[in-house]
């Protein structure tokens, strides 16, 4: 459907099969795998990284715990000595 001189453009996905070189596409495609792959190692990495971050926090979680137990077991001992 045309509306005073705008024509539709072809749809998502579909290429307009009277432009483009098939060598220039291919080498475009190639290029853009390329960057997709970059991108997907540099996520798995970013990825390992968080896990890491992830593990340390419960480690010092569970060591704030430890410390605290140990404040309030000396504080109460503290107390009893008054």
């Amino acid at each position: 459907m045309a509306f005073n001189g705008f024509e539709e453009g072809p749809a998502w996905g579909v290429p307009d099969p009277g432009t483009g070189d098939i060598v220039k596409d291919a080498i475009r495609k190639e290029q853009i795998i390329k960057d997709i792959a970059a991108a997907q190692g540099d996520l798995r990495a970013l990825l390992t990284r968080v896990q890491g971050v992830q593990a340390d926090v419960e480690k010092f979680t569970s060591e704030n715990a430890t410390l605290q137990m140990y404040i309030d077991n000396l504080t109460m001992q503290m107390a009893k000595r008054k």
